[in-house]
C-alpha cells in the first residue's frame, strides 16, 4: 500500500473513531435530558453522522476513481504488451499451480 493511501486510511479510521466517540458522549448526555435540549443533542449527533457518511461516500467515489485508473493502465498495458502480458500471467498460474499442488 502506498504511503498516501496509508496516511489517508488512517486519517478516516482516526475520524470515524472521533465522530463515534463524540456521537457516544452526546447520546450519553442527552439520556438524562428531555425536550428542547435532547431534541438539540440528537440534531447534534445526526448532523455529525450525517457528515462522516458524506466523508465516507467521496472517499469510497475516489477509491473507485483510483481503480478505474488502475484498471485502464492495466489495459492500455495489455493491448501494448500482449506476449508479455501472456507469458507472465502463465508464469503466475504455473507457480499458483506448484503451490496447490504441494498440499
Amino acid at each position: 500500500m502506498t504511503n498516501s493511501a496509508e496516511r489517508t486510511r488512517e486519517s478516516v479510521v482516526e475520524e470515524f473513531s472521533n465522530v463515534l466517540s463524540e456521537a457516544e458522549e452526546m447520546l450519553k448526555s442527552a439520556a438524562g435530558e428531555t425536550g428542547e435540549k435532547a431534541r438539540s443533542i440528537r440534531e447534534q449527533v445526526e448532523s455529525k453522522l450525517l457528515h462522516a457518511k458524506l466523508r465516507l461516500q467521496e472517499l469510497e467515489g475516489q477509491a473507485a476513481d483510483r481503480a478505474k485508473v488502475a484498471a485502464r493502465a492495466t489495459d492500455d498495458y495489455v493491448h501494448d504488451h500482449p506476449w508479455t502480458a501472456i507469458g507472465l500471467a502463465a508464469a503466475v498460474g504455473f507457480v499458483f499451480g506448484l503451490l496447490l499442488n504441494r498440499r
